[in-house]
This record gives structure tokens, C-alpha cells and sequence, in this order.
């Protein structure tokens, strides 16, 4: 009796070593430029090495960009951090946005109503504690119906985003500098009370007051890195991760895990919230959290949880981002053909995970098989 083998099939790695891993990467990410080139040339008839030359300057072209890109890179990796303990968990938090806007919600009212009222150390204590307390409750929501009634997490936490942003809409019209325009402007725009500054280290910064999250961030990065490498509160994470079952048979307290480690992810939201609002951008609109809770996921994903190397790939998304966008300004061209750019990258990015993974076997012949 004869059958016919599959042409192809797919079969796991059994290991991949590291330089095979940056290899495979690297040719993902030469291979998406050449496709970005392609799609370039065909809508703009220029040559992609003038284009990418202006990717490159509108990334890091100027003093300011290069400031910008790393305030951008330093929000992203914020979120990326805040969301890892609980994909670690295997906790799917997809609702960061939606905790990084109420952090934003509380920062931007104790701004507004206590801004001139208390001292410069209490304000920030307050906004500080306020944005961690608010992210912390909108996680712990999905959190406890996780724990108690095994409910979906996915869809839990998808679906507070989108109140979180009607939320974020009521607060910009309450609070809106104009009436009828549905902004709240510049909050404490000649007091830039409650502003995170940097004007005490003049000879390090310069005038870029929002350089402050740089230093907070790659704090958070070192934490987080012990935190889940050295204690006692990250070994379970792991192990709660691997297998509920196993952790239950240690000892380990699922419920418990779950619950704090959720609250912990959610309260770094609200803190990026707090950095968005008083380190950058110094008001609130339903477009603060800029879609970073969703590209944190591809960044904690392909670091493999691992808080060192999400420095790169943050740095990485966030370069080619406003590179991109700096293409799609000077050849006149949408903000549509930006993100189709970088929509190219990512695509070939995790798809370069497939191949460190697995490997294709090309095979098509028959072979004899005995009743």
C-alpha cells in the first residue's frame, strides 16, 4: 500500500540558537524593507534610498527628534512593562489602553482642581498615587470575574477600554478650555503646575522637559527586571503561567497570583497615564494612549518578557513609526501610507517567529506502508 507524503510540513525546532535567532530576524527585517521599497517606489516613483534617507531624519533627524523618538520610546516600553507580568501569567490583559486613560482621567483632574492649591511634592504625590490607584481598579475589575467565575479576560478587558475612552469623552467636554470645542487644552498652561520638569539638570536635558520620563522608565525597566527574575512574587507568576495545576500542587495560591499581579499591571498603566499627561503631553483627549496598549503587546511578545531587550524593540517600532511618518509628510503622502509601512515591519517581524520555531520540510514523495 502506497501514500503520498505532505509537499510540506511543518516540524517544531527542537532549539535555536541565538545567532540563528538574530539571523532569522534580521532577514525578516531586510526582506520588510525591500517589500516597504517596492510599495514606496510604486506610489511615490522615487528612490527608496532617498526615502529611507528621510526615514532615518524623521526619526532622529534633529535634536528634538531624536528626543521625541525617545519619549515615544520610553511611553512604549512603559506599557510594555506594565502589560508583562500578567501575559507572563498567561492573564491576556488586551485592556491597557483603557487603564492608561483613566490614569490619565484622575492625573488631569487633580491638575486642574488641586494644581495651585497644594505644594509642588504633595501635588505629585497625589497625582502619582491617584493614576496608579485608578489604572489598579480598572484591572482588578476583569481580574476578580477572572479569578472567582473564570470569565474571558480577553474580552473583559477589551470592552473596558471602550468605556474607558466614553469616559475620557464626558471628562473633554466637562472640562472643556472652549465651549463646543471638545478639548481641555493645555492644562495649567501658565503655572505648568503639576508639569513634570527636567530644568534642574540643564547640562544633561537641555529645555526638554519631558526627558524626566527617560530616567523614571529605565528605572522601572531595572525593577521589573528583578522583580520578575529574583522574587519570590515573579518565580510564581511563572510558574502560574506554565500551569494553574502545578502551581495549585506547590502551593501556590492562583487566586491570590492572579489578583496581584493584574492590580500590579494595571497601576503601571495608570503610572504611564501620569507620565503622558504630566511629563508630555499636559492634557487629556481620548487619543492619549495613542494605540500603545495594543503595539506593547508585539513588543512583551517578541522580548519574551524579558524588560532589557523590549528597550530595543520599543526603540525599534518607534523609530520606524515617526520615520514613517516623516515619509508620509515629505512625499505628500497620507498618514494611511505610514502605518501601511509599518504595518509591513510588524508583519514580518512575527512572522520571522514562525521560522525560529519551525521548519519547513519539502517532501511530496511516496512511500510504501505495510497493513
Amino acid at each position: 500500500m502506497h501514500s503520498k507524503e505532505p509537499f510540506v510540513r511543518v516540524v517544531k525546532r527542537d532549539e535555536t540558537t541565538f545567532a540563528r535567532r538574530l539571523m532569522i530576524r534580521l532577514i525578516a527585517i531586510l526582506l520588510s524593507l525591500i517589500i516597504c521599497a517596492v510599495f514606496i517606489f510604486a506610489i511615490t516613483h522615487t528612490s527608496p534610498l532617498s526615502v529611507y534617507g528621510s526615514l532615518i531624519s524623521g526619526a532622529i533627524g534633529s535634536s528634538r527628534r531624536t528626543w521625541n523618538t525617545m519619549r515615544d520610546t520610553m511611553i512604549l516600553l512603559a506599557v510594555a512593562l506594565a502589560i508583562t507580568p500578567a501575559f507572563k501569567m498567561r492573564f491576556w490583559n488586551i485592556g491597557a489602553e483603557g487603564q492608561i486613560l483613566v490614569g490619565g482621567i484622575v492625573t488631569a483632574a487633580v491638575m486642574r482642581y488641586c494644581g495651585e492649591k497644594l505644594p509642588t511634592f504633595v501635588l505629585f504625590l497625589c497625582m502619582v498615587l491617584a493614576s496608579m490607584l485608578a489604572g489598579m481598579i480598572w484591572g482588578l475589575i476583569p481580574a476578580v470575574f477572572k479569578a472567582k467565575w473564570n470569565t474571558n479576560e480577553t474580552l473583559f478587558t477589551l470592552m473596558m477600554n471602550y468605556i474607558a475612552i466614553q469616559l475620557c469623552a464626558y471628562y473633554s467636554i466637562i472640562w472643556e478650555a472652549k465651549k463646543g470645542s471638545g478639548t481641555i487644552g493645555i492644562i495649567n498652561q501658565k503655572s505648568q503646575a503639576g508639569w513634570l520638569s527636567t530644568k534642574f539638570l540643564p547640562q544633561i536635558f537641555g529645555n526638554f522637559n519631558y526627558s524626566i520620563n527617560v530616567i523614571i522608565v529605565l528605572l522601572l525597566t531595572l525593577t521589573m527586571f528583578i522583580y520578575l527574575s529574583y522574587s519570590k512574587h515573579g518565580y510564581e507568576i511563572a510558574v502560574v503561567g506554565q500551569s494553574e495545576n502545578t502551581a495549585r500542587y506547590a502551593g501556590i495560591n492562583v487566586r491570590k497570583v492572579i489578583l496581584r499581579t493584574v492590580a500590579l499591571s494595571g497601576a503601571i498603566c495608570g503610572f504611564t497615564g501620569f507620565l503622558l499627561v504630566s511629563g508630555s503631553s499636559h492634557t487629556i483627549s481620548t487619543n492619549t494612549a495613542g494605540g500603545r496598549g495594543f503595539t506593547a503587546i508585539v513588543v512583551s511578545w517578541l522580548a519574551k518578557f524579558n524588560p532589557f531587550v523590549m528597550i530595543l524593540i520599543s526603540f525599534f517600532l518607534v523609530f520606524m513609526g515617526n520615520g514613517a511618518t516623516q515619509i508620509a509628510s515629505e512625499f505628500q503622502l497620507n498618514e494611511s501610507a505610514s502605518e501601511v509601512i509599518t504595518g509591513i515591519i510588524l508583519f514580518f517581524i512575527l512572522g520571522s517567529e514562525f521560522f525560529i520555531n519551525y521548519r519547513l520540510i519539502f517532501g511530496g514523495k511516496e512511500k510504501e506502508v505495510k497493513a
